[in-house]
């Protein structure tokens, strides 16, 4: 989901292994990404990797996933922002989404799905700031939807159900190396939500 950016040249050594691994775990994940293909990729040596990151790959990995999960949080907020009807704007947001992935080439996927998949039954700091992620992506959706009136419980059940369908709908995506997926559930979220807004609005 989140885009990492590439232009890391101008960044400091530990904010360079941060979006190296933040890429590599959006395109090969947790388990295929090496604390040395991280170094390599960062142009840093591993001896500095290990300077920053002590905890070593797990450590690289939930500052990349925090990372990731800030980034997305600016596009979603920039999208919920942006355009004043609530579904609109989710459309708007899974729009952009599908277009980068398809830049991508269809490798760009969420790190964040992607960690937590690979750790699920781990009691690890991994799972923790994935699911902080989330969470954090949920709340803007459903401050967008408090915002324009809507009950407290819908908001925070549509909010659970736009990220959990965008999540599923890019894993889709890139299964069929399609847009159609993710435009597909970005125009049906945003019938579900304007369902809503006539009674939130009356």
């Amino acid at each position: 989901m989140p885009r990492t950016s590439s232009a890391a040249a101008t960044t400091g050594t530990r904010d360079r292994i941060v979006i190296a691994a933040a890429r590599l775990l959006q395109r090969q994940g947790y388990v295929g990404t090496g604390i040395k293909q991280i170094a390599k990729d960062a142009e840093a040596t591993l001896g500095s990797v290990y300077h920053f990151f002590p905890g070593g790959k797990e450590a690289v990995a939930v500052a990349a996933i925090t990372h990731s999960g800030e980034e997305f949080a600016v596009l979603l907020r920039d999208a919920l922002t942006t355009v004043d009807a609530p579904g609109a704007a989710i459309e708007a947001c899974v729009a952009e989404l599908a277009v980068g992935l398809r830049e991508s080439g269809w490798i760009d996927g969420c790190p964040v799905t992607a960690a937590a998949l690979e750790t699920l039954g781990t009691d690890s700091e991994i799972q923790r700031v994935c699911a902080a992620a989330l969470a954090s992506w949920e709340r803007l959706v459903e401050e967008k939807l408090l915002g324009a009136g809507f009950a407290a419980r819908d908001a925070r059940e549509l909010a659970t159900t736009v990220i959990s369908a965008i999540e599923g709908a890019e894993v889709t995506a890139q299964v069929n190396r399609s847009e159609e997926p993710l435009r597909a559930v970005g125009r049906q979220l945003a019938r579900l939500v304007g369902s809503y807004e006539e009674e939130a609005g009356g």
